[in-house]
């Protein structure tokens, strides 16, 4: 295979030619990554995955040029993220859906939330919105007409149940478990704590949903070679099996 050229004008003058410094949430963007090592190694492409496990490190370090792509988020999350920190940074490939989940340590079913129960729900604009609209989905609050992707609690116009709200860190959500009646967590967190979205999730965002987890760069990174056989090899037949065998429908190919 040709040796695959890298400019350090794409990846920045830390990166060797021929390698991509990848920054991924451990799971499941890592292990789909360190998946696809092997193919990427026969073209000549070197994967560095590097592991991050919050949702803003990864965006600050593409942008200062520490890695060449990052593997964590989605669109709505990176629009809302760069409102207020315009670092430049364009959505690449899409590679999976992470359906988002209402779990609880207290209940068993949706049926059982009490009257003035507690739920955290993550605090960053839009992945809040995302968590109400999945309450909303499930009856449990309603939402103003026309409400989109950054709805916060104060978009609620009828709280039936009186449901109080607690907005944390995505990150800490499976830990605040134990101190909320339920709590909406982002699928990567839920494995990552040893929840199975498909088991325990009292209610579980749909595999259509927009919330697509895509690859994220630097626009002169979309025509870089390596990159583009990155996107190859994760949007590749082998790809998707090792998704659907892997995480059994607790997270979703799409492409």
């Amino acid at each position: 295979m040709r040796h695959l050229i890298l400019s350090a004008l794409i990846l920045g003058s830390a990166a060797s030619a021929g390698t991509l410094r990848v920054g991924a949430s451990p799971v499941p963007h890592a292990e789909i990554l360190n998946f696809v090592k092997p193919l990427l190694a026969r073209q000549g492409v070197t994967l560095e995955v590097r592991e991050f496990t919050d949702y803003v490190q990864p965006n600050l370090a593409l942008a200062d040029g520490s890695i060449d792509v990052n593997f964590f988020q989605h669109a709505p999350y990176l629009a809302a993220f760069q409102k207020d920190r315009p670092l430049g940074l364009v959505t690449g490939a899409k590679i999976h859906v992470e359906p988002i989940g209402l779990y609880s340590r207290r209940v068993k079913k949706l049926t059982e939330l009490k009257t003035g129960a507690t739920v955290a729900i993550p605090s960053d604009p839009s992945n809040s919105g995302r968590a109400l609209k999945l309450l909303e989905r499930a009856g449990l609050i309603r939402l103003k007409a026309g409400t989109g992707t950054n709805a916060t609690p104060l978009d609620i116009r009828s709280n039936v149940r009186r449901l109080k709200f607690r907005e944390l860190e995505a990150a800490q959500l499976p830990r605040a478990l134990a101190d909320v009646d339920a709590a909406v967590i982002n699928t990567n967190y839920a494995l990552d704590a040893g929840l199975n979205p498909l088991k325990d999730a009292l209610t579980l965002e749909g595999a259509n949903s927009p919330y697509a987890n895509l690859l994220v760069v630097k626009p002169a990174t979309l025509k870089n070679p390596d990159y583009q056989a990155l996107v190859r090899a994760l949007q590749s037949p082998a790809t998707r099996r090792f998704i659907l065998n892997t995480f059994g429908g607790a997270v979703v190919p799409a492409f």
